[in-house]
């Protein structure tokens, strides 16, 4: 049994940061992936950051610049840094790691809202 719990998440206003963190407990073989996603009200859900397991990031086009990705492996713990935040970062923010041979087991966690404010 897999486990992700994210923490970090609440209101801001425009401008300001948070981090979100996300916990993997439980047997995880292989990791390949780990990010961070987003869904916003009506919208469907997209993938924000991912960094890989030799340390490759992707990012959003709309966050590249003011989000930070990065991940602890001794914890396997993902973090999220955001700063400059802006309304349209509005959503819940879902953890997600991949793993298997071939990154082919999907795992995601409850999710953490972050409201920004104009």
């Amino acid at each position: 049994q897999v486990h992700l719990v994210e923490s970090g998440g609440g209101l801001v206003q425009a401008g300001g940061s948070l981090r979100l963190s996300c916990v993997a407990s439980g047997t995880i073989s292989s990791i390949k992936s780990m990010g961070w996603h987003r869904q916003a009200p009506g919208i469907q859900r997209e993938m924000v950051a991912m960094i890989t397991s030799d340390g490759s990031t992707d990012y959003t086009h709309a966050v590249q610049g003011r989000f930070s990705i990065s991940r602890d492996d001794a914890k396997n713990t993902v973090y999220l840094q955001m700063n400059n935040l802006k309304p349209d970062d509005t959503g819940v923010y879902y953890c997600n790691v991949r793993a298997g041979r071939i990154g082919q087991y999907s795992y995601w966690g409850q999710g953490t809202h972050v409201t920004v404010s104009s």
